[in-house]
Formats: structure tokens, C-alpha cells, sequence
């Protein structure tokens, strides 16, 4: 069973890989890829009750971040169809590309930290759609922006999926993880950004041509003002409702969907149908890109099932006997986690190292959050904030292994290496 589930998941894999070549649609690959996957492991297996529940479970934890990304996409619609965005654009006067991405990657960087890498993708491609009218440009920003957020979201606690799992778990605390992996993430973020920038040389910004900016219907200064600053203020909140609650992130931006909604109501209650309709969040949810959010759901499940028959922990055990230096494996995990969701990878570390030998903030776990959480950026598919990127600017994967990959890894080693002398002289 395991070398078929090994094998159907790699072939999934390169289907994905191979989108463009082969001309299918990567998430159809995906969801066949999950589907195959849990057909050969629910009959191989004689307790169907138990492949049901794992199944459940798989499924939950998916729902969980699909329900935020769809209500971060439909509230960075909602801002956009008043034209909110103009807020940033209208103040951003740089006409040199490098310039601009050196901007880009440090305010996704930063932003990254307070909200989460994936919401700050999706406002981050978003804004430049407004900024850039090359494609190519937009494409390279975008594979920065990704480079960005990983690196952001691995020195913060609610930054990252993994971050935070090492944070609640205990292996973690908040002040150390800041203190510990800043710098490197920093670094992480800044090798790519200086490559990049040598290379681009004065190359100017080519603006959005008026003709081919998207229409918006007229809104107020008001309007534009006070949905920007609430759409922002409601995925900014979402970490303080988490810490609050101790509900997961989807509730929160679930929640805010719905104020968004009630006010956006009421600010166009007494408009005309036609002129209300363009800016409901009906009309948002309409536009939000489906078919991101079905790749999303296959290749998450797909993902489980390795996670389920014990594969990934397997590879763990075999790394811990095989190389035996913590270093070198906590990096070789940072690279797969450009293959496989870093999700379970980090989760099969946590049960497979005790905290009772290696206590909170101790090595092992402070660098694991920041190769787990960076490592992802090596491929587009190895990050949620990757992924989301992929389906709104519509990346190709070798594309991106050939333009963004190297930039990823170089920033990668740089930072751990970074991580490794910062230990050793401090300890």
C-alpha cells in the first residue's frame, strides 16, 4: 500500500508540475491525486470506521483554512470594488522596479508578522495589480512577495501555520522565537532582494495603462476610505480574535465577513440596484477564484494521507538514524517542505522529539520554525501563501523553479547559516 500511495502521489506531483505542458488543469490533477490516495488507503485498510474519522479530521483542518482564504479573498475584493487600494497606489511615487520591490518585500515582510503569510499574499498581489502593467513584472513581485511572506511569518507566532502550531504546543515562546529568528528570516528575505535588485539595475515601473485598468463603479472618498480602513482593520484583527478566543483564524474572518457585509449594506441602502450591485459581497463572492480553492482542498488531502499512514513520520525516523546531526535534518525537513505541506512535516517532528530533551526554545524548535516556515518558499506549491499566489496570477511552476527557486534557496541557506552563527556566539 505504501509504495502505490508514494507513487500515486508523486505522479499527482508532476501532474501539477506539468500543468501547462500537459494542458490539464492542476486542480483536477489534485483532486484526483486525493481521491486515488484515500480510495487505495481505505481499502487496504480493515478499519473503515478509523479511515472515516481520519478522514474527518483531514477534512476539518482543510475547511478551516479554505473558509479563510475564501473570506480573505472576498474581503480584498470588497475593498477593491471601491477602489479602497487607491488609498496605498496614490502614495507609492517610485518609477524604478527595483526600488519598488525592495518596498514591496519589506512591508509584506512586516505585515506578514501581524497578520498571517497567506492573507498578506493575497493583499500583496492584489496591490500589485493595481501598480504594475507588465505581466513578467507582476509575476517576478509575485514570487518575491511569496519569498516575503514565508520569511515574515516564521519569526512571528501567528505568522505562520507552523509557527504557531510549535508556539500552542509549548515547544516555543513568543518573545524567544522574535528574538531568535528575526535576523535570519530578515536575512532570508534580504539576500533574494539585493540578487534581484543588482540584476534589475534601473529597469523603470510600467505603470497600469488607463485602458486596461478594471472599471470600478463611483464611490465616495468616504466609501473608499472607510472600507479600506475597515477591510483592513478586520484581517488585522483576526490574530487578536484568535489569542481572545482560542477560536481558530476562520471564525474570526468569518466574523468579519459578516460585519463587512452588514456595513457595506447599509453605506449603499439607499442606492439603486444596479449601482449597489458591483459593490455587495455577493457580487465579491462571485468574483473570488473557485478554482484556487478546489486545487487547495486536493492537494491538502492528498497531503493527509501521508500524514495518516505514517509516511512522514517514517522519513522523520529515518533522518533522525540516518544523518543524526539536528542541524542538517532540521534543514533537509525546511527543503522538503517545498514538496509536502510543512503542516504535517512539523507535526510528525513535534510527536517524534520530546520537550523533556529538548526543552522550549531550544534549538531544535526555533529552527525548525524558521526552516519550516521558509523552505516552503523553494517551490510555489510548498506554502499556502505559495499556492494562493499561484492561483491569482495564474504561476506556472516551472516558471517559477526558474526564476524564483534559486532566489528562495540561496535566501534559505543564507538565513540558516545566519541562525546556526547566531547560536553558537550567543547560545
Amino acid at each position: 500500500m505504501l509504495t502505490a500511495l508514494v507513487i500515486v502521489f508523486v505522479l499527482a506531483y508532476a501532474a501539477i508540475a506539468l500543468e501547462h505542458p500537459i494542458k490539464i488543469n492542476k486542480s483536477a490533477s489534485a483532486l484526483i491525486g486525493a481521491g486515488l490516495l484515500w480510495t487505495i488507503y481505505a481499502m487496504s485498510m480493515s478499519d473503515h470506521h478509523l479511515v472515516s474519522e481520519q478522514l474527518g479530521e483531514s477534512l476539518m483542518s482543510t475547511a478551516q483554512i479554505v473558509f479563510f482564504l475564501m473570506g480573505a479573498m472576498t474581503i480584498v475584493e470588497v475593498v477593491d470594488a471601491h477602489n479602497g487600494f487607491e488609498v496605498i497606489t496614490s502614495r507609492i511615487k517610485t518609477k524604478k522596479l527595483s526600488t519598488l520591490m525592495w518596498m514591496v518585500g519589506f512591508v509584506t515582510f512586516f505585515l506578514s508578522a501581524i497578520l498571517d503569510n497567506l492573507t498578506t499574499t493575497i493583499v500583496m498581489i492584489s496591490l500589485m495589480k493595481k501598480l504594475l502593467g507588465k505581466r513578467e513584472d507582476r509575476l517576478f513581485f509575485a514570487g518575491i512577495i511569496v519569498i516575503a511572506a514565508n520569511a515574515g511569518g516564521a519569526w512571528s507566532p501567528i505568522g505562520d501555520v507552523t509557527t504557531t502550531m510549535l508556539w500552542i504546543g509549548g515547544q516555543i515562546t513568543s518573545l524567544a522565537i522574535i528574538e531568535g529568528v528575526f535576523l535570519p528570516s530578515l536575512i532570508n528575505l534580504v539576500v533574494p532582494l539585493a540578487v534581484t535588485s543588482y540584476v534589475m539595475g534601473a529597469k523603470p515601473v510600467v505603470g497600469v495603462a488607463d485602458g486596461t485598468t478594471k472599471k470600478h463603479t463611483e464611490t465616495t472618498a468616504f466609501e473608499q476610505n472607510f472600507m479600506f480602513a475597515m477591510g483592513l482593520g478586520i484581517l488585522v484583527a483576526v490574530p487578536v480574535f484568535k489569542t481572545l478566543t482560542h477560536l481558530p483564524p476562520f471564525m474570526g474572518i468569518l466574523f468579519g465577513l459578516g460585519l463587512l457585509w452588514l456595513v457595506g449594506d447599509l453605506i449603499h441602502r439607499n442606492k439603486e440596484d444596479d449601482e449597489r450591485a458591483p459593490l455587495t459581497l455577493v457580487h465579491a463572492l462571485a468574483k473570488i477564484d473557485m478554482g484556487s480553492i478546489v486545487f487547495f482542498i486536493g492537494i491538502l488531502l492528498a497531503v493527509a494521507t501521508l500524514e495518516h499512514t505514517h509516511i512522514l513520520t517514517s522519513l522523520a525516523q529515518w533522518l533522525d538514524s540516518s544523518v543524526g546531526r539536528l542541524d542538517v535534518i532540521v534543514m533537509i525537513i525546511g527543503l522538503a517542505s517545498a514538496v509536502v505541506d510543512n503542516v504535517p512535516l512539523v507535526a510528525a517532528s513535534m510527536g517524534m522529539y520530546s520537550l523533556d530533551v529538548h526543552p522550549t526554545d531550544s534549538f531544535l524548535w526555533e529552527f525548525m520554525a524558521y526552516c519550516a516556515g521558509t523552505g516552503g518558499s523553494i517551490l510555489i506549491i510548498g506554502s499556502a501563501a505559495g499556492v494562493a499566489a499561484m492561483g491569482l496570477e495564474k504561476i506556472d511552476f516551472f516558471w517559477y523553479m526558474r526564476r524564483i527557486s534559486g532566489l528562495a534557496l540561496i535566501g534559505y541557506f543564507a538565513g540558516a547559516f545566519v541562525y546556526i552563527a547566531e547560536r553558537n556566539i550567543f547560545g
